[in-house]
This record gives C-alpha cells, sequence and structure tokens, in this order.
C-alpha cells in the first residue's frame, strides 16, 4: 500500500466519521430547537438544507478518496480525474434534490457541473 492509498482510506473514514457523528452529535440537536429559521413556511427546508449540505462533504471526501486511491496505484489520467468530479457532482445533485424535494436550487448547478465535466471526459 502506498502513502497515497493511506491518505485515501483516512478520506474514507474521515467522511465517514464526518456523517455518522455529525448527524448523531450536531444535526439531531440542532434540529430539536425550536428556532431554527422557517423557510417555505416550516423549519423543515432549513433542517434538509442542513442536513444535505453537511452530508455533500462526505461525498466530496470520497471522491478524493477515489482520486488518491488511483493516484497511489496505477495513477490516474485526467479523463479518469473528469469522471470521479462528474459523478461526485451528479451524486450531489441528489442530495438537495431528493432532501428538499427540489426547493433548494442548487441541484441544477450540480448536475450542470457534473454533465460539464462528464462531456469533457471522454
Amino acid at each position: 500500500m502506498t502513502l497515497l492509498q493511506f491518505a485515501a482510506i483516512l478520506c474514507l473514514l474521515l467522511g465517514l466519521a464526518h456523517s455518522v457523528l455529525g448527524e448523531r452529535y450536531i444535526l439531531i440537536r440542532l434540529f430539536r430547537r425550536d428556532n431554527l429559521p422557517k423557510n417555505f413556511g416550516s423549519s423543515v427546508f432549513t433542517q434538509q438544507t442542513l442536513r444535505f449540505a453537511w452530508h455533500l462533504t462526505t461525498v466530496l471526501s470520497w471522491a478524493f478518496a477515489v482520486i488518491l486511491w488511483h493516484a497511489g496505484s496505477s495513477g490516474i489520467s485526467q479523463n479518469e480525474v473528469l469522471r470521479v468530479i462528474a459523478y461526485t457532482f451528479i451524486a450531489s445533485g441528489f442530495l438537495p434534490l431528493i432532501m428538499t424535494r427540489g426547493k433548494h436550487l442548487s441541484w441544477l448547478v450540480l448536475f450542470a457541473i457534473g454533465a460539464i465535466a462528464w462531456l469533457s471526459s471522454r
């Protein structure tokens, strides 16, 4: 195992810890408060926006893990990096699309970035 592959494993573990521990010790406790901003008539949109933004960090960490792993083994080409970026942003677009039922429009930008990166990788 190379140092880059070790760094990739650390990225995977960091993302996992960030999502699990953040959900348990920060988000859940934060959402129990009664003074969250009420957007679109309730605090649900605020909660879901915070949740997808929180977990987006994990998705991005895992994308870096993939790049680091390949860089540490056989190497990674520009096209492969672009595909990882494309898949990451497309997957990331589903977070706000599903969690806010499309109300948070970042999914449009995330999908556009993913599509541009994917088309550029061909």
